[in-house]
């Protein structure tokens, strides 16, 4: 059967695609630049931050690929494939961001931000996904730039929130030393906006049916479909072991090396995921193909090989962006604004000034995703942009050494945001057209578990590091976040762009 073209989307259509990301991304930005905060002003050391993060990372490790799997084969009528997934995690999330600044004690704090980033990646997953099954692959690029523009404009709106709020007047101090109104303000409006931007793109967007996508040559049942899940049956255990060994190791080295507590969920992780691809192998085996995971094990397993290559960028690259969202306030407000305190007018000060520096590499993202990076990527390819790209944000990070003028680390934000830019386009746009199409929801799941990985790392090991060797040091966290970007543009020249001679 011949397949027809998808048609091509106006300016409008691509807005309307993508504008969800806005509201969405106003709730990232509330919660990076925010709950170090939040945390400490609830009584947090910042030796504790770290664990206290690491139920947002782990839950996206667990949720982006289921989400990405049953979206893959959702269809609910006139409600779609992707767009239930929007909804149900915009409600979730907006409900966790208005009662996330009425949090009295730390671990209500700590379970609400679990709540709030499942939320936020029910909603976030499907998007990427849905760029691919709503456009032609001639439009892939100018989606992904659309949609990195929404990502950088709700990110600016999210930082700058609590400034705002302290400019009208709304007390930036709790007189208790909890929570400032400055900052409660700002999660409610966020999640307003978070709700009504998600609700745009479900009002205005129509998908595809299954019967449509199929004259695409893009059905759900593709002739390949199961092909990684038959390879699958072929594995051995060995492998498998090997992650339960893995696990061991870690577990042990904690108490050998008195490292922190919170390394024994690395340790968890690398021998619950040994554990379950045993599992999937022998229901494999067993004739077992349908089920969800040996589903997700066997398109982990069977990834393209240019996905395998660009999971090693995703892993250094997410890892300095972490590092940076963990540390840059107590960065921030102990070497620029000379404070510690959270109950000082200068902490606090700080704090919000946070705020600007993310939004100002968030506004550097958002207009170097529609004119910066796709003008180097024509003339130079998408690799070399991305190696570029990566540069700057090293050169940035490396930067917060030397600056201790609030101002001019304004500049070095320029770097970290052109950094940012390319990190949420070029991956995505040069997978694009690599998928399969099927599939493109799982594989944009598993995709993000490089983006998650890292930062579990970074939320189990960095404190035992920073503890070991720079205690109540951490200037040091950016040497650790410009190199991770320095390997990780290394890791880009190993990536062979399709169709690319550039």
């Amino acid at each position: 059967m011949n397949s027809h073209q998808k048609p091509r989307q106006s300016w409008a259509g691509l807005f309307n695609i993508s504008f969800g990301f806005f509201g969405i991304q106003i709730g990232f930005a509330l919660q990076n630049a925010n709950m170090s905060r939040v945390f400490q002003s609830l009584g947090s050391a910042i030796d504790d931050l770290p664990a206290l993060w690491v139920a947002a990372p782990l839950t996206g490790l667990l949720v982006q690929p289921i989400i990405g799997h049953l979206s893959d084969r959702t269809w609910l009528g006139k409600l779609g494939r992707r767009r239930p997934y929007f909804l149900l995690g915009a409600v979730l999330a907006a409900l966790s961001l208005f009662l996330m600044p009425l949090s009295e004690v730390l671990i209500m704090a700590a379970v609400l931000l679990w709540v709030l980033d499942a939320s936020l990646n029910i909603s976030m997953e499907p998007f990427r996904a849905f760029v691919g099954d709503m456009l032609g692959k001639e439009q892939h690029t100018a989606g992904y730039a659309v949609q990195t523009a929404f990502i950088g404009a709700g990110a600016v709106m999210g930082s700058i929130i609590p400034e705002v709020m302290t400019w009208l007047g709304v007390a930036n101090i709790a007189p208790d030393g909890g929570i400032p109104d400055s900052v409660k303000y700002a999660f409610w409006i966020g999640g307003a906006a978070l709700f009504l931007a998600v609700f745009w793109t479900v009002l205005t967007t129509k998908e595809y049916s299954p019967a449509q996508m199929a004259t695409f040559g893009q059905g759900a049942g593709a002739a390949d479909a199961g092909q990684p899940v038959r390879a699958l049956a072929s594995k051995s255990y060995l492998n498998c072991g090997i992650w339960v060994i893995a696990g061991a190791i870690v577990a042990f080295a904690v108490q050998a090396f008195a490292l922190q507590k919170e390394v024994y969920l690395l340790g968890a992780l690398l021998a619950a995921y040994g554990i379950l691809s045993a599992i999937a192998i022998s229901m494999a085996k067993q004739g077992n193909t349908t089920g969800m995971l040996t589903s997700i094990v066997g398109d982990f397993s069977g990834m393209p090989e240019i996905m395998k290559k660009l999971a090693v960028v995703q892993f250094f690259s997410w890892s300095a962006l972490f590092i940076m969202w963990i540390n840059t306030t107590p960065v921030v407000t102990q070497y620029v604004f000379g404070s510690t305190d959270t109950g000082s007018a200068a902490y606090n000060e700080g704090a919000n000034w946070v705020g600007w520096l993310f939004a100002t590499y968030n506004g550097v993202a958002a207009i170097a995703a529609l004119t910066l990076l796709p003008l180097m990527a024509r003339k130079f390819g998408k690799a070399k942009t991305h190696m570029f790209g990566l540069l700057c944000g090293a050169a940035g990070y490396a930067s917060f050494f030397f600056i201790r003028d609030p101002q001019l680390l304004l500049i070095s934000e320029i770097g970290i945001g052109i950094a940012w830019a390319s990190i949420l386009a070029m991956p995505y746009a040069i997978l694009a057209s690599s998928l399969p199409q099927a599939k493109l929801g799982v594989y944009m799941g598993l995709f993000n578990v490089f983006i998650v990985v890292p930062q579990l790392l970074v939320a189990t090991v960095m404190g035992s590091i920073m503890i070991m060797f720079f205690p109540d040091e951490p200037i040091w966290t950016m040497a650790f976040a410009a190199g991770t970007l320095i390997v990780a543009a290394l890791a880009m020249m190993r990536v062979d762009v399709p169709g690319e001679t550039v």
